[in-house]
C-alpha cells in the first residue's frame, strides 16, 4: 500500500477575544524597572538621530498613543528610546539588547506610525495581499506573541496584522491573509510557503524585520532568510527598511548580518552584547548526570507552586522529566517542536494560569517568550552555547522583575561552557563558585571565550561589543529550517 504521506493538519486556533481587558493585558513592570535609565548605551554609524526621552516625544498618532497607554507602557525603555527614532528615521538597524527589555514595541510602534501616517489601508477583496511589513522570528510561539503586541497597538486603526505559522491548517491560514494583510508575521517555511502560492505579494514591502536576528541567520534558518530576500518582488535592501532586533549577536553572526543592511546600518547596543539581565539571580550547582532528577526535585520543594520553567537538550528528555515530575506528584506540562500545536497552545495555557506551575521545556521556549510570573529558570541540561543560556535564563527578570536561574553543571559533559559561563556571571555581578572558575582555568583551549573580551577583528566600530566568542556553535540539526527544536514552519 502506498504511503498516504502524513495525516493533513486540520486545527484552526479558537477565535480571540474583541474584549479591551484581553487586547491590552499587559506584562507588570517590576521594581527594578528604573535601573534600566543606568545601562550602558551604545549607537554606532554615522549620525544617529537623538533619542526620546518620553512616547510624547516619539509623535505618534492619537490613536498608538492611546493604546500604547492602555497597554501600560508608562515610559520608554532604552531600546525604544533609540531604536523608535532611528527606526522613525528610515535607517536600517541591527539592535542588541537584553532579554524582557522592550525590544518588541521598539519597532512596531514606529513601523505602525508610519503605516498609518502613509494611510494604508487593508484590502479585503484583494486574492493578492501585498504587505507593507513583514516580520519573521524562529518559533510559532513568539510569532504568534508579537502578533499579540501588532494587534494590541494597531487596534482601532487601519492596519490588519495576520499571523502564519506551522501546525494550522493552511486553508485557515489563507483566508486569515485574504482578510487584508499590512503587517504579516511567520515563520520562514510558513511564510515562503504562503509567498509561494501566490497569496502575498512583496513589491509595496517597506520593512523586513528579523526579530532573534541571530537565529534567523545561524546555519538553519540562513538559507530561508536569503530565499526570502531573494523572492520575486522583493524590494533590494536599498529599496526597502530592514531591522534586526535580539539579546545576543555572535561575531559570525554580526558580519554575516551586514549582507542584508544598507552599509549606513546603526548598530544599537543597550548593556553588553550578549549579556546577561542582572535582575535574574544566577546559581550554578555542580550535578553530574545520575544526580539531576534527585536534585531538580529538590529545587523543585522550595519553589513550591511559583512558576518555573525547566529547560532540558532533547525532546525525548523533555517527556522523559515532565512524567517523572507528574509522578512525584508534581503539576508539570511540556512543549517541545514534536507536540502538535493544539496540545503546544494547552501546555502555555496550563503554565500561564498556573494549572501547572512547571513547564518542562526544549529551546523552541528559550527565545523572546513573555510569561507573567516566571519566578524560576531552571537548566536541568545546559545549553551547548552560551548565547542560548542567556536566552533561556532571560525568560525571567523581564521588564524590571527580578527572577531566579538554577543551573546543573556536569563537568563531564559542560566543561566547554565553564569560561563564557564564568565571563556571564561575572558581567552581571553574580557570584562564580570557585570550583567553576577552576574548571574555567583548566579548560585551557575550549571554545566559548574570548580572552580579549572585546571587540571582534573589523574596521566597522558598529560591529564591536563584549561578548563571548562563540567558536562553539553547533551546526544546526538540519539542513532546511532551523535547529532541533526550531520551527521550519
Amino acid at each position: 500500500m502506498e504511503n498516504a504521506g502524513p495525516p493533513k493538519v486540520t486545527y484552526v486556533p479558537p477565535a480571540l477575544s474583541e474584549e479591551e481587558d484581553s487586547i491590552f493585558a499587559h506584562y507588570e513592570s517590576g521594581i527594578n524597572f528604573d535601573k534600566y535609565d543606568n545601562i550602558l548605551v551604545d549607537v554606532s554609524g554615522s549620525n544617529p538621530p537623538k533619542a526620546i526621552m518620553t512616547f510624547q516625544e516619539a509623535a505618534l498618532c492619537d490613536t498608538l498613543n492611546r493604546n500604547v497607554s492602555k497597554s501600560g507602557y508608562v515610559k520608554p525603555t532604552p531600546v525604544q528610546k533609540h531604536g523608535i527614532p532611528i527606526i522613525a528615521a528610515g535607517r536600517d538597524l541591527m539592535a542588541c539588547a537584553q532579554t524582557g527589555s522592550g525590544k518588541t514595541a521598539a519597532f512596531l510602534l514606529p513601523i505602525l506610525q508610519k503605516l498609518m501616517a502613509d494611510g494604508v489601508a487593508a484590502s479585503q477583496f484583494s486574492e493578492l495581499q501585498e504587505p507593507e511589513a513583514i516580520i519573521v522570528a524562529p518559533t510559532r510561539e513568539l510569532i504568534n506573541q508579537i502578533y499579540m503586541e501588532a494587534r494590541k497597538f494597531a487596534h482601532g486603526t487601519c492596519v490588519r496584522p495576520v499571523v502564519v505559522y506551522g501546525g494550522i491548517s493552511t486553508g485557515y491560514t489563507i483566508r486569515e491573509v485574504l482578510k487584508g494583510c499590512n503587517v504579516l508575521c511567520g515563520t520562514p517555511g510558513r511564510l515562503l510557503d504562503i509567498i509561494g502560492r501566490g497569496k502575498v505579494g512583496l513589491s509595496k514591502l517597506k520593512y523586513l524585520v528579523l526579530d532573534e536576528a541571530d537565529r534567523m541567520l545561524d546555519m538553519g534558518f540562513e538559507p530561508d532568510m536569503r530565499k526570502l530576500v531573494g523572492s520575486p518582488g522583493m524590494p533590494s535592501k536599498e529599496q526597502r527598511q530592514t531591522l534586526l532586533f535580539s539579546a545576543t549577536y555572535p561575531e559570525d553572526i554580526q558580519r554575516l548580518a551586514a549582507d542584508f543592511l544598507k552599509t549606513d546600518y546603526l548598530f544599537l547596543a543597550v548593556g553588553v552584547v550578549g549579556g546577561a539581565c542582572s535582575d535574574v539571580e544566577q546559581v550554578v550547582l555542580q550535578v553530574d548526570k545520575f544526580s539531576k532528577r534527585q536534585q531538580l526535585l529538590d529545587v523543585l520543594k522550595t519553589t513550591g507552586t511559583d512558576r518555573t520553567m525547566v529547560f532540558v537538550e532533547t525532546k525525548r528528555q523533555a517527556d522523559f522529566i515532565a512524567t517523572f515530575l507528574c509522578q512525584e506528584k508534581v503539576s508539570t506540562t511540556s512543549i517541545h517542536g514534536d507536540r502538535e500545536q493544539r496540545e503546544r497552545e494547552q501546555a502555555l495555557s496550563d503554565f500561564r494560569t498556573g494549572k501547572c506551575p512547571v513547564l518542562v521545556a526544549t529551546s523552541v521556549a528559550a527565545r523572546g517568550l513573555d510569561i507573567d510570573h516566571v519566578q524560576h529558570v531552571v537548566n536541568f541540561d545546559l545549553p551547548n552555547n552560551i548565547d542560548e543560556y542567556v536566552h533561556r535564563i532571560g525568560r525571567t527578570g523581564r521588564c524590571g522583575n527580578t527572577g531566579r536561574a538554577v543551573s546543573f553543571f556536569d563537568p563531564q559533559n559542560d566543561i566547554q561552557l565553564a569560561r563564557s559561563m564564568v565571563k556571564v556571571l561575572s558581567g552581571a555581578q553574580q557570584e562564580v563558585p570557585s570550583w567553576l572558575e577552576e574548571l574555567a582555568f583548566s579548560a585551557h583551549g575550549t571554545s566559548g571565550f574570548n580572552p580579549r573580551g572585546s571587540t571582534f577583528a573589523s574596521t566597522d566600530s558598529r560591529k564591536g561589543g563584549s561578548f563571548p566568542s562563540e567558536a562553539s556553535r553547533q551546526p544546526a540539526a538540519q539542513t532546511t529550517g532551523g535547529g532541533d527544536d526550531d520551527d521550519w514552519e
